[in-house]
């Protein structure tokens, strides 16, 4: 499917991007990477945006097999933000896409997250529509609380050579997610943050992933 009719960048989050079937069973939602600071728009130009609809173009094809569509956000602005606001900016921007997907759809939702896509995914994780996260080289702080995720899955997969995010500090968070949620760590191998190298073993951990969240059976 095209580009969605979407607002002006920086005015407000989107679904920019849909890969529906028919009849949705449950939705993968896509969240992009983004920086520490920045309150410059999300636009067209950004690498971490065009990134993540690269990825959700490159799982909605299996996923679709399962009956599982795919949405990607854009947030309004790029960096996180703590303090600006009540909430971080992508948080806040993905409760919208939430709330929106609950409105628009009633399905059960997985999120798929990169990097600050992923730590947005998990501090999301308490929305009630939400299954789990699949966390691709995140960005976890070790400081960041576990507790959206209660009853949650989360699936995270990390390289080793990833000099952006810390795969160390991910398999820290991991296991102290482990106490409130079935979660699980991979070690992608010699490979950096930005999923360039290994690409198809990304993308097969990333539908994977989201499969198993979004199993009938749980």
């Amino acid at each position: 499917m095209p580009e969605m009719t979407s607002p002006p960048a920086g005015t407000a989050p989107a679904l920019t991007d849909a890969w529906l079937p028919r009849s949705p069973r449950a939705i993968a939602l896509v969240l992009h990477g983004g920086a520490q600071h920045g309150t410059q728009p999300v636009d067209g130009r950004s690498l971490s945006w065009r990134r993540g609809r690269a990825l959700a173009r490159q799982v909605a094809r299996p996923l679709r097999t399962d009956g599982i569509g795919v949405l990607v956000l854009r947030y309004r602005t790029r960096g996180w933000n703590a303090g600006h606001g009540p909430v971080p900016a992508p948080v806040a921007d993905a409760r919208w896409a939430l709330d929106e997907i609950a409105r628009a759809h009633g399905l059960p939702v997985a999120i798929l997250g990169h990097s600050m896509g992923a730590r947005t995914g998990v501090a999301v994780a308490d929305h009630p529509s939400v299954r789990g996260v699949v966390a691709l080289a995140p960005w976890l702080p070790p400081d960041d609380p576990v507790r959206p995720l209660t009853g949650k899955v989360l699936r995270a997969a990390h390289g080793r050579r990833d000099r952006i995010t810390s795969a160390r500090a991910t398999r820290a968070f991991v296991a102290r997610a482990a106490r409130v949620a079935d979660a699980e760590f991979t070690d992608m191998g010699a490979v950096g943050h930005y999923l360039l190298r290994r690409v198809p073993a990304w993308n097969a951990y990333a539908v994977a992933g989201v499969r198993e969240i979004l199993a009938p059976s749980r």
